[in-house]
């Protein structure tokens, strides 16, 4: 059973340095996230304006839609658990950032009929029950043209062993909270495609997002990790995931209404 009630009772610490499950979003795929969707926006020109309105769909707590909002977007952000909401809004008014938060599901987005020229989803279709709804939901908000940013977990043995057995479940290697991911819940690439194509959205691309290092640096590393030897921060230096062709484990790409 996927434990998605980390994100309530965790929900204060998205901007710790150091509790695991957050901070590893921030410092291992973020950056890798965000200079993709940079890359993909410029080749689109579809640059922030008082006419860009972004939606970041499980937002988490800002870490994607502080950098859309420094980047010239109005951007709105939702997530399904009100204290994560909460904590995004508090930290995005320290930041001076004007970034609206509400609480909501995806499957049921709480806004108007192509109201939005992008829309984000990272780390979210393998959480949810019904991947098709939040997709035709996403498709539904957005405008003609518009743009659907998307980054989830491969269903490969290789994820398995990764991103189940490596980041939770093994005591010599986890950094993240138990059951935080469920295996069946990943989606295939072609899989996505077509979810997509049903809801009237044509991909464009889709990459892989992997580590810069090899397996094997990569393994003693979480195990530095793991004995208190390097920080978080420092295992994402190492790490240093970027955009690839290697989609066997997590993969990211876009789509256009």
């Amino acid at each position: 059973m996927i434990n998605n009630n980390v994100y309530r009772s965790l929900g204060h610490a998205w901007w710790s340095e150091e509790e695991g499950t957050f901070a590893a979003l921030r410092y291992f795929v973020h950056p890798a996230r965000f200079g993709y969707l940079t890359r993909v926006l410029a080749e689109e020109r579809m640059g922030g304006g008082p006419l860009r309105a972004a939606l970041d769909v499980g937002c988490g707590g800002g870490f994607m839609a502080e950098d859309l909002a420094r980047a010239g977007f109005q951007v709105t952000g939702i997530d399904s658990a009100a204290e994560t909401a909460g904590a995004a809004r508090t930290h995005a008014a320290v930041s001076e950032l004007n970034i609206s938060y509400v609480a909501g599901i995806a499957e049921a987005l709480p806004f108007p009929e192509v109201t939005f020229d992008i829309a984000i989803c990272c780390d979210v279709l393998e959480h949810v029950a019904d991947s098709g709804r939040v997709v035709g939901e996403v498709a539904r908000v957005l405008k003609p043209g518009g743009l659907f940013f998307y980054e989830t977990i491969n269903r490969t043995t290789r994820s398995w062993l990764m991103a189940i057995q490596a980041m939770q479940e093994w005591r010599s290697t986890a950094f993240v909270e138990p059951c935080v991911h469920e295996w069946r819940r990943f989606l295939k690439p072609a899989e996505l495609v077509g979810i997509l194509a049903r809801n009237g959205l044509r991909n464009q691309e889709t990459r892989g997002l992997s580590p810069r290092r090899n397996l094997v640096a990569n393994w003693l590393d979480l195990r530095r990790r793991a004995q208190g030897k390097i920080t978080l921060r420092e295992l994402g230096r190492r790490l240093a995931f970027r955009e690839s062709g290697d989609t066997s484990v997590s993969y990211l790409g876009y789509a256009i209404k």
